[in-house]
């Protein structure tokens, strides 16, 4: 495919990888953003593919399992490549209607021989696969392992145990799904940029994977007879270890809250050693020598004025056309909308929407200036891929120095963000090197009380020509940072360090262009990759599920309750004083409800509109409940026919079904009383209007009875309500039912 004429660009996240090794500072990113990958669309290649062709492709990998989609249900996307790899890609999409349930999915395809690359799939059912699921995680890995083997070629492949497999909160409607993480192997020996992730439901059903694989050449790698004995390297590394003590943040991205808490971590400039030399691995290369810790340094001592005192919106839109001006006749610049809103870190700002468009199509994205003080908080650069596409790229000159580079994001940042910088420090890790466009990426951490945060620092980012490449501020308002006073010495966090430590083989490259691969002793310090010691109680604490999991007993439904505490639906702090029999209140059920049943987010960040309703005179948007009791009037679970709503109240077992046929969408046929006849001893103690609602809920074993009793008056208790909430979303999935988010 030699003959590519270039259209479009799209820019997209990219996949990131992650290896054995990564510090509290660099998954604290994860989830603020990626770096970007620029998809450019193909126009034409020597080699024309057909719809049919990879279709063909596609059923040949999964035999009679999609003989029920035709090819009128598939949609072929224009073929592409990347900057950094002009490997032709093309992709495929496919939708139908089966049974009254909408499946859809999508196929990668990669290279002239169109190698599937990824595949990610939605089933018509279900039901088998929601908890408690057909199939065990051990089960779904022996069909993940099979799969991989016999439909991708990963003979060569082993499973990774330490995979980074984070999920948020899931509904109950959906399916239990396990992901599993395979690392191709030489030698015996993980490469570090050769995966495979597979995904089972609870089902059993193989329902997405992708394989990431560097399309270069063929490869070299070092050889493995020859490299250093691992326990003394390990005693080098501990010999050299060193830990600095951190603030981190801890983001809840569905109520916008934020913790803070101390945490101690490897110092970051130890990142691994070459197996046959013993020599450190750094950003530079292999040094003899480990670097020595980086000192904190101000940006700058003292506060700088702010850019301006304030902005309308009409000054942001002027700000936005004179930073984003581009040299080109061939290119215009479209404002497109300028909107007034509260960014996930609760500053004012303006979002500036803007366009670039040519000839062959456009491009945009949007720039961030804050409304107090002129400055742009969010900004990335698009002129140099604007360029590639009309033909103007002539940037020949090679890029900057690192410390040149470093030099003018100083510059960068006292100029566009004055009023930020006394609260940042100069970078203490090295930049990362972005090699598709010559472009050093630097990190400044904020700094409190003389203590790095992580999850709160500005990115620069420098081109070769020493421009600004991107520029972003996330910096966030926090009350009440913890005190240093009470915690663990940095003496005793090195020692729990020494003591967990480990050395992992695993080949890596230097950059991205090259095609050998080193073999190098990767330190690990703990079985979960994403990991750090509290530095109050000198244990490991997971970075995204704090404590870790926890786990109750029951007699009855203790599978029940610890999966939905687990799954977030259920908020319980302390399990030792937990009791499963003890009555739950309206306010906990309702919300628990709702949290196991519909997404909703609390913060307006995501939606651009704040819920402002008040339906309750004790409820108001401050309430820790607000938004799931409106959400829940505003879906018909509850009636605004009261003028408060009683949280604190127990809930009664007849009050909860007529809750849960609501949710049903059932109320119009529990209405009819006259078309149900109970025959429970205690009928009579029902209420006359809710007789229809009891009867569905028993009759659909969502409340069932007991010796003939249904005992409405009955405080639920939480395991009832664990029990109850599940059988719920299984009636919900079966009948098509759900909750618009």
């Amino acid at each position: 495919m030699k003959k590519i004429k270039k259209l479009g660009m799209v820019v997209t996240s990219s996949v990131l990888s992650i290896g054995m090794f990564s510090s509290v500072a660099d998954a604290s990113t994860l989830h603020n953003g990626q770096l970007e990958k620029v998809r450019i669309q193909v126009a034409s290649t020597d080699t024309i593919i057909t719809k049919e062709e990879l279709i063909k492709k596609f059923k040949k990998m999964f035999p009679n399992q999609f003989d029920f989609l035709t090819n009128g249900d598939f949609q072929m996307s224009s073929a592409h490549i990347y900057p950094e790899d002009e490997t032709v890609r093309h992709s495929l999409n496919f939708t139908k209607l089966v049974s009254g349930k909408r499946v859809y999915g999508n196929i990668g395809f990669v290279g002239e021989d169109l190698d599937i690359e990824h595949f990610s799939y939605q089933p018509p059912n279900v039901k088998d696969a929601l908890f408690p699921a057909k199939v065990s995680k051990e089960e779904a890995r022996k069909i993940a392992e099979e799969f991989m083997k016999k439909s991708l070629g990963g003979k060569d492949y082993q499973l990774e145990t330490n995979a980074y497999n984070y999920y948020p909160q899931q509904i109950l409607t959906e399916p239990v799904r396990y992901s599993f993480s395979f690392a191709r192997t030489k030698n015996q020996v993980p490469i570090a940029d050769q995966r495979m992730e597979v995904s089972v439901l609870g089902n059993g059903e193989v329902v997405s994977f992708y394989k990431m694989a560097p399309q270069t050449g063929s490869s070299t790698f070092d050889a493995v007879t020859q490299i250093k004995d691992k326990n003394e390297m390990v005693q080098q590394v501990r010999a050299n270890l060193s830990v600095d003590l951190n603030y981190h943040i801890n983001y809840d991205y569905q109520t916008g809250e934020r913790n803070v808490e101390l945490v101690y971590r490897p110092t970051a400039t130890l990142q691994g050693i070459e197996a046959a030399t013993g020599k450190w691995m750094t950003a530079d290369g292999y040094a003899t020598d480990l670097p020595a810790k980086t000192k904190v340094e101000a940006i700058s001592a003292k506060p700088l004025p702010a850019k301006q005192d304030g902005i309308t919106v009409e000054e942001a839109k002027k700000i936005a056309e004179q930073f984003l001006a581009i040299d080109s006749d061939k290119v215009k610049l479209k404002i497109e909308v300028i909107q007034e809103r509260e960014n996930y870190n609760g500053q004012t700002v303006i979002s500036v929407q803007y366009m670039y468009q040519y000839a062959n199509g456009g491009n945009g994205s949007s720039i961030e200036i804050n409304k107090n003080t002129g400055e742009i908080v969010q900004y990335y650069d698009m002129k140099e891929h604007i360029f590639q596409e009309i033909g103007e790229n002539d940037k020949t000159a090679p890029p900057l120095s690192k410390q040149e580079s470093l030099a003018k994001a100083v510059n960068y940042v006292k100029e566009w963000v004055p009023s930020y910088v006394h609260n940042y420090a100069m970078p203490v890790t090295d930049p990362y090197f972005e090699e598709r466009i010559n472009s050093y990426q630097f990190v400044f951490p904020r700094v409190v009380n003389g203590i790095i945060v992580n999850g709160d620092q500005i990115h620069v980012g420098i081109a070769a020509d020493g421009s600004l490449n991107s520029l972003n501020v996330s910096y966030q308002e926090i009350e009440g940072w913890p005190s240093s006073d009470e915690i663990i010495t940095e003496h005793e966090a090195k020692k729990i360090l020494e003591e967990t430590l480990d050395l992992k083989l695993s080949y890596m490259k230097k950059t991205e262009k090259e095609n050998h691969y080193d073999l190098l002793y990767v330190p690990v310090f703990s079985d979960d990759p994403f990991s750090y010691v509290n530095a109050n109680t000198g244990k490991w604490t997971n970075l995204f599920s704090g404590n870790g999991s926890i786990v109750v007993t029951h007699p009855s439904a203790e599978e029940e309750l610890n999966y939905l505490i687990n799954a977030k639906v259920l908020d319980v702090k302390d399990v030792k004083s937990f009791n499963g029999d003890a009555a739950i209140s309206t306010g906990e059920a309702l919300k628990a409800l709702m949290n196991s049943l519909t997404y909703f987010y609390y913060n307006d960040y995501y939606y651009g509109q704040e819920n402002t309703n008040q339906t309750f005179a004790n409820i108001d948007p401050k309430h820790p409940l607000y938004q799931e009791i409106e959400r829940a009037v505003e879906l018909g679970i509850i009636k605004a026919d009261t003028k408060n709503f009683d949280v604190d109240a127990p809930i009664t077992r007849e009050a909860l079904s007529v809750w849960m046929i609501r949710i049903m969408g059932l109320e119009q046929a529990a209405k009819d009383a006259n078309i149900f006849k109970l025959s429970f001893e205690d009928a009579e103690k029902i209420q006359s209007s809710n007789v229809g609602y009891v009867a569905m809920a028993n009759s659909m074993g969502l409340i069932e009875v007991e010796q003939n009793r249904f005992n409405p008056d009955r405080e639920v208790t939480y395991a009832e309500l664990a029990v109850s909430t599940i059988r719920l979303a299984h009636a919900m999935a079966e009948g098509g039912r759900g909750l618009r988010y």
